[in-house]
């Protein structure tokens, strides 16, 4: 591999891209997403923040991890943006979309491959700023401290351009970071290491977020996705989205978002963390599906699917093959502590529903190891599985299991891994049990372990992850240097300056259509 191979592989990927075109300008920065294109394409929150710094006059070029690593590492060739194959290292500014915490790994070879030293101390004046934005500054922000510059905590919107606009404005890189100081959710964490500001919310206007490109390679291919709403009313103990953390719910109307589907977009995708709480779901959903147009949903609550069967009938019309939910807790006593409202009637009435629509997979996302749990609750768990794959025929059941991992700013922060051994024990009683009767999909215990470390630690986390790659970046390398860190150096980092708290919960604004009626119930 070379530049012009690289530049050929990414210019032919660029022409299947429906989309705006790149306009040039002086105001050259790189918004990178430490996952491959497939993964980064399909994020609004990263195309949504891409389209905005456009649309100010910010010559916004896109950068990925690239999909083959070790050819790049072994040709010296860096990572090249795809609008005008820049290398990654002559950008003046990296704008970095994080989702979540393993993507470390990503940033650290995305700099590396560029020949940027990834933690702040090691880089000089001639070498990028970095700015950090994404989901993970909603939660667990802490264990990037030593490798970025500043970030952009909660909805970027009517942060990001300000943000980085100014660093063509400001004199001096101590210039820059006072505005970034300045802003709603701007931190500096050489500046204040222990306080995390509140994070920003962004004004009705720019709701609802939408896709700007339509990518045939993308892992949501050619989909154009748009939110039907933000945020979520619920209380899940476990859950960063829950509604005292970010603000509560903001409904988009169904007249709002049919205007903005384009009409080349055959497929839709509906955006929220509690879309199917939306009071009009049905009647847009009817409405795509009358267009022709195949429609999936972000995500479906078990007693939304439960209650209004319309929601997955017209899915399964629009040419769905699999029905998704989630129960989280491995029984109803332990999703009841968690305060997540599905029960075991909400899940074989889903289960049924799946099988009497015609879907051939009915996929339920849950967790093990959480707080409390015994294996005792696998076995109820396997007996209820076994029950519901039952019900869902000729649909086949199949469960994504993930290992529980606490996260910053929610109720359970600071709870215990529940241990590797623990939860690959558990799940080798769940495949025992329902072997040749229900798919099980896991997580790995491991890298849950390391979510864990990082979730809830501090800069000394992130240092570790950086020494395990230093290391050989193998599991056991990442095991040893996060072992050495002392958990009590995490704990000033635990909170966030004040909760995002709402006292409405769920409301909408002339901005993003007027609409009646609370989310279902």
């Amino acid at each position: 591999m070379n530049h012009s191979t690289l530049w050929r592989s990414i210019a032919a990927r660029r022409q299947g891209e429906r989309g705006p075109s790149f306009v040039r300008g002086p105001r050259r920065v790189a918004v990178a997403y430490p996952s491959p294109y497939r993964a980064g394409m399909s994020s609004l929150g990263y195309q949504r923040i891409l389209s905005l710094l456009r649309a100010g006059g910010i010559a916004a070029e896109r950068i990925f991890l690239p999909d083959d690593v070790e050819a790049h590492k072994s040709s010296h060739t860096p990572p090249l943006s795809y609008e005008t194959g820049t290398p990654l290292g002559r950008f003046p500014l990296i704008a970095v979309s994080f989702a979540y915490e393993a993507e470390l790994i990503g940033l650290i070879e995305l700099l590396k491959l560029a020949s940027i030293p990834p933690l702040r101390r090691d880089r000089g004046p001639d070498h990028p700023q970095i700015l950090l934005g994404g989901p993970i500054s909603m939660a667990s922000p802490a264990f990037l401290a030593e490798f970025i510059d500043a970030a952009l905590l909660g909805e970027g919107e009517d942060v990001a351009l300000p943000a980085v606009a100014s660093l063509f404005e400001a004199s001096d890189r101590s210039g820059w970071l006072d505005t970034i100081a300045a802003l709603p959710g701007g931190w500096i964490p050489e500046r204040d290491p222990v306080r995390l500001p509140r994070p920003a919310v962004a004004s009705d206007r720019h709701l609802p977020a939408r896709s700007a490109w339509l990518c045939p390679e993308a892992e949501l291919s050619d989909m154009f996705l748009v939110e039907g709403e933000r945020g979520c009313h619920r209380m899940c103990s476990f859950c960063v989205m829950r509604r005292t953390s970010n603000g509560g719910m903001r409904l988009v109307s169904p007249e709002r978002i049919l205007e903005l589907v384009p009409e080349d977009a055959r497929r839709v995708g509906l955006v929220g963390a509690a879309i199917s709480d939306h009071p009009q779901l049905p009647d847009l959903l009817q409405t795509l599906v009358d267009s022709g147009r195949q429609v999936s949903v972000s995500s479906l609550r078990a007693d939304r699917i439960a209650k209004r069967p319309r929601i997955a009938k017209l899915l399964r019309r629009s040419g769905a093959r699999t029905l998704t939910t989630a129960s989280d807790g491995a029984t109803e006593e332990l999703r009841r502590k968690m305060k997540k409202g599905t029960t075991e009637q909400h899940l074989l009435d889903c289960g049924l529903q799946a099988g009497v629509e015609g879907f051939s997979v009915f996929k339920l996302y849950m967790m093990v190891g959480i707080p409390s749990e015994v294996d005792e609750d696998i076995d109820e768990l396997v007996r209820a599985s076994l029950e519901l794959a039952a019900a869902c025929r000729p649909a086949r059941l199949v469960l994504g299991v993930a290992p529980f991992v606490a996260k910053r700013q929610t109720p359970l922060d600071g709870e215990p891994f529940a241990g590797i051994k623990t939860v690959e024990r558990r799940l080798k009683r769940l495949k025992r049990g329902l072997a040749g009767a229900v798919e099980v999909r896991p997580v790995s215990a491991r890298w849950a372990w390391i979510e864990h470390q990082l979730a809830q630690g501090g800069p000394e986390a992130g240092l570790a992850m950086y020494e395990g790659w230093l290391a050989g970046g193998r599991f056991a390398d990442y095991r040893r240097a996060l072992a050495a860190v002392d958990p009590d150096t995490a704990r000033p980092w635990a909170r966030l300056e004040a909760p995002l708290v709402d006292p409405v919960v769920v409301r909408s604004s002339p901005a993003i259509g007027a609409i009646g009626g609370p989310p279902v119930r």
